[in-house]
């Protein structure tokens, strides 16, 4: 059973920087996307920024410019650097795994985010 721990959330001000990180506990599939998705109060859940095995990357407009998303194959781990935060980027971020070959999803349980003004 694949699972997504995340690490790395917390209370920063704005202008700082966070580095988020999700490692599957299990071997990743040849063929699937990992990504991040974030939710923040009275919103839904929207995509911040993914990347497929290939390594071609997929970047919210909201976040351009300011995130980077990278992964690590060998160590399964799939990691979302955000500088130059600013508070409407306050949400609960999710770890997201996407099996291609299968079309099915995995959810992390989230890391709360705060960006103080």
């Amino acid at each position: 059973q694949l699972r997504l721990v995340e690490s790395g959330g917390g209370l920063v001000q704005a202008g700082g920087s966070l580095r988020l990180s999700c490692t599957a506990s299990r071997i990743i599939f040849s063929l699937n996307v990992m990504g991040w998705y974030r939710q923040a109060p009275g919103k839904q859940r929207e995509l911040v920024a993914s990347i497929a095995s290939a390594g071609n990357t997929n970047i919210a407009d909201s976040v351009k410019g300011r995130f980077t998303i990278s992964r690590d194959n060998a160590k399964n781990t799939v990691t979302l650097q955000m500088n130059s935060l600013k508070p409407e980027d306050t949400a609960v971020y999710y770890c997201n795994y996407y099996r291609a070959t299968r079309n099915e999803y995995y959810w992390g349980q989230g890391t709360q985010v705060t960006v103080s003004s």
